[in-house]
């Protein structure tokens, strides 16, 4: 055997310890000899490099030639590249092509517009378009708000970047962002039946965004602000919540807290604690953390400690922003001034959302008993989850290929759905409590463990439950506001008439 044939064991290595993933789907086009062990020496070759086969089909066969099809989740590019090269090492075999499932699924986008009407004849167009549709416009200029039971807004939201911060990958620009906010409208679509739409801003001046999102905003019932980068994302949300009269919810803040809140509130049923009494240990003081923060305090949580790159957020700090110098007058009560890992010794609860493989197995040893771990950081978290489950008791990652995903699609569909549904003008924090404890109670109480603190995102329940929540404490907030409203009113009319 020469020591090319050996290529597959020697490359397989690295492969093997890492996990393969759906999202590096290949199907490789194999052209080799005919022979009844062909397909079979195909798949000894593919598996030998640490791929997960899916599926083998034989495209075309012939007296001497034999074309297979073998499709395979692998770990990533790399990966990839080996087991071409591992099968372009095998005598007589040609790979012909290379194809990536994620790209084909990217081909022409994610998305279409599909009338919800029809349009057969000429009578349908005379009320969809001229001369009917003219009757709505003139409706509509008499009464503004009936722009939200006439027209597409009733139903749709604009999913806004700037392509600052996207994912894990940083300022890629608004182009490179679009197939993200494709796929946020996809699952708005998907989850909660809620028309979304893409809308990727070559700008990244603070003012501009402002301005243009409210410039498109009579097209929505409601606005998605997605990877904008901290601390511009903090300005732009506030502006825009106080100057538009529809919803305007920045998804990496406010999402991200919802199914944090979520999770935890099982997680500590789970070990039996309450969110008053544990120490919540945060890595990560960007969009996200801000928002954990302030959602745990509003549920109760009284000792939280936060850290940044430089350690824990405390007022003798060097604090750089704003938002640093609030969490070191909210936050850390008993004063602390040490560095993360000094800082997780004694914890109950460490929430991370910040940067991968800044702690280990042995940094959790040192948290208490029945520890929780939320290592968030995504693709890669800040530690190791299966080192992390050999001291906590729960723990939980964003990671669909790990226990407990913890994941913003369990909050923003159904959220928006409760929103338009009875056309809010503002999200509250109320509202973001009430998305939590909706998902949290959509885990009944004898599924409920450690590997099991949040449902599955495909449950279609949870956003149901989600949206009923949200629209009642709307609808709530509404009434209140009338009452005030009428006896305010009644009181200045009493007034008057004395």
């Amino acid at each position: 055997m020469t020591s090319e044939t050996k290529a597959p064991e020697t490359q397989a290595a690295t492969a093997k310890n890492a996990a393969t993933s759906p999202s590096y789907s290949i199907t490789l086009r194999v052209e080799a000899p005919s022979g009844h062990r062909t397909a079979s020496d195909l798949v000894a070759a593919v598996s030998a490099t640490g791929a997960a086969i899916t599926g083998v089909d034989v495209s075309e066969s012939g007296a001497d030639r034999l074309v297979v099809d073998i499709t395979a989740d692998t770990v990533d590019a790399v990966h990839v590249e080996q087991i071409r090269d591992a099968l372009s090492a095998l005598d007589g075999l040609t790979v012909r092509h290379v194809s990536d499932a994620t790209f084909l699924m990217h081909l022409g986008g994610k998305l279409e517009v599909n009338p919800k009407v029809p349009l057969r004849h000429r009578a349908d167009l005379a009320r969809a378009y001229t001369p009917g549709v003219a009757r709505v416009c003139l409706a509509i200029a008499e009464r503004p708000e009936d722009a939200r039971r006439l027209t597409v807004k009733r139903n749709t939201v604009a999913v806004v970047t700037d392509g600052t911060a996207v994912l894990g990958l940083g300022d890629i620009g608004p182009a490179a962002a679009l197939p993200v906010m494709e796929g946020k409208a996809a699952l708005f679509k998907q989850f909660a039946g809620v028309d979304a739409w893409p809308v990727c801003l070559d700008t990244t001046d603070t003012e501009e965004i402002i301005r243009t999102v409210k410039a498109i905003a009579p097209v929505y019932g409601g606005i998605n602000l997605e990877d904008i980068s901290a601390p511009r994302c903090f300005e732009i949300e506030r502006r825009l919540r106080e100057e538009l009269d529809i919803p305007v919810f920045h998804d990496d803040q406010h999402g991200t807290a919802i199914v944090v809140l979520a999770a935890l509130t099982n997680a500590l049923r789970v070990v039996g604690k309450a969110i008053e009494d544990v120490r919540i240990v945060v890595s990560g003081v960007g969009a996200a953390g801000n928002a954990i923060i302030a959602l745990l305090q509003g549920q109760g949580a009284g000792n939280i400690v936060a850290f940044d790159r430089q350690g824990a957020i405390h007022p003798g700090a060097s604090l750089t922003d704003e938002h640093r110098r609030r969490l070191a007058e909210t936050t850390n009560p008993e004063g602390f001034t040490g560095t993360l890992r000094e800082g997780l010794a004694g914890a109950d609860v460490f929430i991370g959302v910040s940067g991968p493989n800044i702690l280990t197995g042995d940094d959790m040893a040192t948290m208490a008993d029945d520890a929780i771990v939320f290592a968030l950081a995504n693709p890669t978290p800040e530690v190791d989850p299966i080192a992390a489950a050999q001291h906590a008791t729960v723990v939980a990652t964003g990671r669909s290929d790990y226990p407990n995903q913890i994941n913003n699609v369990l909050a923003f569909p159904g959220l928006f759905r409760g929103l338009l549904d009875v056309g809010a003008s503002e999200i509250t924090d109320e509202m973001l409590r009430a998305a939590a404890v909706a998902i949290a109670d959509a885990v009944a109480p004898e599924e409920l463990s450690a590997s099991y603190i949040v449902p599955s995102v495909f449950e279609p329940a949870v956003s149901t439950a989600v949206a009923r929540a949200v629209s009642e404490v709307a609808e709530r907030d509404r009434a209140g506001q009338a009452q005030e409203s009428s006896t305010s009113g009644h009181h200045v009319g009493s007034a008057a008439r004395s």
